[in-house]
């Protein structure tokens, strides 16, 4: 793949590629602008979208006239020298026939060859143009080849077949970038069938635990192992297999209800989707939409509210039906009335699971079996939620500052509610006067 060979080939020239590369370029930010229309018209910036795309399209057309013109000069070129040689040929063949050197009859089978000959010759200009396209296509394809595994696959990996000994994290390191460190000499032990929580402030890490237990990533320093065994030993697919995850932001694709449940297990059959959506307490609202289970959720499932798509992605969770659940902040964007009834779903289906929570609101996790609190990359303190509170450190801190928040949002609550009612009632007391 690095031969001289290759890399001679692959070098066409840069108005060639940008040509080649610009409707990429174009159509992602088509695509960008389509898809986040909704903050395109919050900030009622479309016209700016429109110069976005139109500068886009400048460039492809100030690449597309540049090859347009080379691609004109070299058929030019081509059509002139094969038509020069012809006329050169032809007079060399009409003067030996007037010098008696030829005959007429050689005079038109010498005519008749350069004909055949001028069809192929003037193809050589669509070749060439194809050529060169081959040989984008092949440096990207060699590009790619050249790329190494980023997380490499063990030979004969095992397969994970279920969680018997726990989940440990052994003086793990990791960083996105060398000189930016997330997580730094984190260690902690989870029991089969417990159910911990990570808590702590935005960036502190505790989305990157769950992605390295994902093996999105590999970690710098240190070792995560499943029941005893470093995951880089496992089958990242079998691994990833036993677990199951309820994102913050639930991604549905833009097809029906029942395809996005069984997203979670492809070969599952219709009972089995219906009975997750039961226990995803989503059954009796997909059962009263026209089309059911049938009904399609739109472009990121924008047809369905927070809380439906909540109940969605777990209900698909569930017929994963994972070893290990992983709730990321799976309740933090939707209103308290919605997180309640969630909340009341996610503590039924974590039960006899090995179930570990990133929360945001510390009222969701005071009944974990442990909780992790995450500061600047490294576990401060562990705990169940009394023994934290108890404390009275960095969690204290939080659950305080969080019960204060939640009251004064009541007294408001409270407050305009009053106000609802006396205004209410001073309209119909003005009302009244004015019939009297």
């Amino acid at each position: 793949m690095n031969s001289p060979e290759i890399t001679r080939i692959s070098s066409p020239p840069k108005w060639v590629c940008g040509w080649n590369f610009s409707p990429a370029g174009q159509n992602t930010k088509a695509v960008d602008s389509l898809l986040n229309y909704e903050t395109v018209k919050y900030f009622g910036n479309e016209q700016h979208e429109y110069q976005r795309y139109d500068r886009s399209l400048k460039g492809y057309e100030q690449a597309a006239i540049l090859s347009q013109k080379s691609l004109s000069v070299l058929n030019l070129g081509q059509a002139l020298t094969i038509a020069t040689g012809l006329v050169v040929l032809m007079y060399l063949a009409a003067e030996g026939v007037v010098n008696g050197a030829m005959s007429v009859g050689d005079f038109v089978v010498a005519n008749t060859f350069l004909i055949q000959l001028y069809t192929p010759l003037n193809f050589l200009g669509f070749v060439y143009r194809e050529m060169k396209q081959s040989f984008i296509d092949m440096e990207q394809m060699f590009e790619m080849l050249r790329q190494d595994d980023y997380l490499p696959e063990p030979e004969d990996g095992r397969t994970f077949t279920g969680l018997s000994k726990g989940i440990a994290f052994e003086n793990v390191h990791f960083s996105y970038q060398p000189n930016r460190p997330i997580l730094k000499d984190v260690s902690f032990h989870i029991k089969p069938g417990q159910k911990v929580a990570f808590v702590g402030a935005s960036g502190a890490g505790k989305s990157t635990l769950f992605r390295l237990l994902f093996r999105f990533y590999d970690v710098t320093q240190g070792k995560i192992t499943v029941d005893g065994v470093d995951i880089r030993e496992f089958n990242t697919d079998s691994l990833r297999q036993g677990m199951g995850v309820v994102p913050q932001d639930t991604v549905l694709f833009n097809d029906t209800i029942q395809y996005n449940i069984r997203y979670g297990d492809p070969a599952a059959t219709d009972d089995k989707i219906i009975e997750s959506a039961k226990q995803a307490q989503v059954a009796s609202f997909i059962e009263h939409l026209p089309e059911g289970y049938l009904t399609r959720v739109g472009e990121r499932g924008l047809k369905l509210s927070g809380g439906e798509k909540q109940r969605v992605a777990i209900a698909r969770t569930l017929l994963k039906d994972p070893d290990i659940l992983i709730l990321d902040e799976a309740t933090s964007a939707l209103d308290s009335e919605t997180e309640q009834a969630i909340q009341g779903t996610l503590e039924e289906v974590s039960k006899g699971r090995t179930t570990l929570v990133i929360a945001h609101r510390l009222s969701t996790i005071v009944q974990c079996d442990q909780i992790f609190v995450l500061d600047q990359g490294k576990i401060v303190e562990t705990g169940t939620h009394q023994q934290l509170l108890d404390k009275k450190m960095y969690y204290y801190r939080l659950w305080v500052r969080q019960q204060e928040k939640a009251q004064l949002e009541k007294q408001l609550k409270k407050a305009t509610q009053a106000a609802k009612l006396v205004g209410s009632s001073q309209s119909r007391s003005d009302s009244d006067s004015e019939s009297i």
